[in-house]
């Protein structure tokens, strides 16, 4: 690949991580108003964008899906260990945890 090219391709690259980091932002107004109006469709669409903007921008970070789901396993089982209220209160930690080890 010529130098050029390659300061193409980092631009590029640059410019794709930025536009994922206003995505992330986007879905998270997104669920937010689907929250505030109480729109099962629309909290389910933005929590659906949000986890897949996630992941993808964490794979243009360098970060494999397969990565990410022990990195959030391995959180979720801290959060187990260190009591988190809402595995306290409700079991959603350890329920989680379990969802990603059967995948």
């Amino acid at each position: 690949m010529l130098n050029r090219e390659k300061e193409v391709d980092l631009a590029r690259r640059a410019k794709v991580i930025e536009w994922l980091k206003t995505e992330v932002v986007d879905h998270v107004a997104h669920l937010l108003k689907g929250i505030w109006e109480g729109s099962h469709a629309k909290i389910l669409d933005g929590l659906a964008s949000l986890i897949s903007s996630g992941y993808i921008l964490g794979r243009r970070l360098g970060i494999s899906y397969k990565q990410l789901d022990e990195a959030i396993v391995e959180k979720m089982k801290q959060h187990r260990q260190e009591g988190h209220q809402l595995e306290d209160w409700y079991g959603d930690i350890s329920s989680l945890e379990e969802h990603l080890r059967k995948r």
